[in-house]
């Protein structure tokens, strides 16, 4: 099948005639559904979606598009990224491909050559790939043991200001969760976060006085007004209870901000009453939870010569049905926690709906990648179509479900502020400088 248009009107306002919309994305519009995805005429003026109208309603006379049924999103929402790791595989890989080995991986690599010349390089480079498949909206963890909490959050904060309009971007330091209750690099972090405008994370773990540490992080983050954003339970291992500490901490604390916690692989693995009383702690302590699909696939359950048991993923429906706000997201790009991946969040969705069964029926699987996200980010402005919004689109060729999962969609359009933007990736090439090719 061919791109849905060669070239979008030449006109400050214009249609975007016979197009398909995954209704859970669309703010405002009421029409009849099938399989969640409705038809629309949509009018653009001025870089703003004017109107979304019933097809063959729009104005006559403007100057038109004719989408022939294609599927139209808004940008995408990237919630749980690795921007300072990312492309590290050619000079750092990992072969046992297993969680250990990736932790000793980027240690190494990390003290050895993240300079903030090769953090900005590196970040620019995933961001270019993002921008051209679709993404307006990125949250990244920053590794953050001393001292390169400093360069990183530095380089970070240079680059969101220069990507300003293009990639929003958000930033959650990332660091042992022991080391909360070293004083001098605790209050130096916080410093740093608050100054950059960051959020509070780190890689949370059964440890002895977890209680009292998540005590101090909830306080932390009170005091200064911060949300956080963790690394819970990634691991196989049913006895490893965090997410459930967590909860009842916020809960203790009567913490006020936003909780997000991403994995939380080991609940898949507990037994049915003790993985109900978490999701149920979960829901009332209002925290929200992002899966990453295919890094958990790749390094969970990973034996050498055994094939693996298990998919890694957390119990995604059951958070869902209890009220949990839920999402998927890339995580690692190409380097030891997952040597592949390229920011793509179409490949993201597609693979979530194979590995989670987001499937029968699909009605509302798209906001996994768009509003859900764009809401635990707190961006409304992200993440759906809304009369008044930016015409921020992605457009595609495929008219149905099962066209547009079975491809790549690589002859995707994407248009910002009302207008196509320049697709082409950025050649890996690129990166032979930080790789000693």
């Amino acid at each position: 099948m061919s791109s849905p248009v060669t070239a979008l009107p030449a006109a400050k306002r214009f249609v975007l005639a016979n197009a398909t919309l995954p209704q859970i994305c669309v703010d405002g519009v009421e029409a009849p559904a099938c399989e969640g995805l409705i038809s629309a005429d949509i009018v653009v003026a001025d870089g703003k979606v004017e109107a979304i109208l019933k097809p063959s309603e729009a104005p006559s006379g403007l100057p038109s598009t004719d989408l022939r049924n294609g599927m139209v999103w808004p940008t995408f929402v990237d919630m749980h990224t690795h921007l300072d790791k990312g492309h590290i595989w050619d000079r750092r890989p990992n072969p046992s491909g297993d969680f250990v080995g990736a932790l000793e991986a980027v240690k190494t690599d990390r003290e050895a050559r993240w300079s903030a010349e090769d953090v900005k390089a590196r970040m620019e480079f995933s961001l270019k790939t993002a921008y051209s498949h679709g993404t307006s909206l990125i949250r990244t963890h920053l590794d953050s043991l001393a001292p390169q909490h400093r360069i990183s959050f530095e380089v970070f904060a240079e680059i969101r200001d220069a990507w300003a309009g293009k990639i929003d971007l958000q930033a959650a330091a990332l660091f042992p969760f022991d080391q909360i209750t070293d004083e001098a690099f605790f209050k130096d972090l916080v410093e740093v976060i608050v100054a950059h405008k960051g959020l509070l994370g780190g890689v949370t773990y059964l440890m002895p006085g977890l209680d009292e540490k998540l005590d101090i992080l909830f306080r932390t983050a009170s005091e200064n007004n911060l949300d956080i954003d963790l690394h819970v339970d990634e691991t196989q291992d049913k006895e490893t209870l965090t997410l459930k500490t967590i909860a009842e901490a916020k809960l203790r604390n009567r913490f006020e901000g936003a909780v997000t916690v991403g994995h939380c692989c080991s609940l898949a693995r507990q037994d049915e009453d003790m993985a109900k009383r978490t999701i149920d702690l979960v829901a009332e302590a209002g925290i929200s939870v992002v899966s990453l699909p295919m890094c958990n696939m790749y390094l969970q359950d990973r034996h050498p010569g055994r094939t693996p048991r298990q998919r890694g993923v957390t119990l995604f429906h059951e958070l869902t049905s209890a009220g949990v706000a839920t999402a998927v997201s890339s995580d690692n790009t190409r380097d030891p926690f997952y040597a592949y991946g390229d920011l793509d969040p179409v490949e993201v969705f597609r693979e979530a709906v194979r590995i989670i069964h987001l499937d029968h029926p699909l009605d509302t699987a798209a906001r996994v990648v768009t509003r859900t996200p764009a809401d635990i980010l707190k961006r409304p402005d992200h993440g759906r179509i809304a009369v008044g919004g930016k015409a921020d689109l992605v457009l595609f060729s495929a008219r149905r479900w099962s066209e547009f999962l079975s491809r790549p969609q690589a002859d995707r359009i994407v248009m910002r502020n009302g207008m196509g933007i320049d697709r082409s990736l950025p050649d890996y090439r690129e990166l032979d400088p930080l790789l000693g090719v």
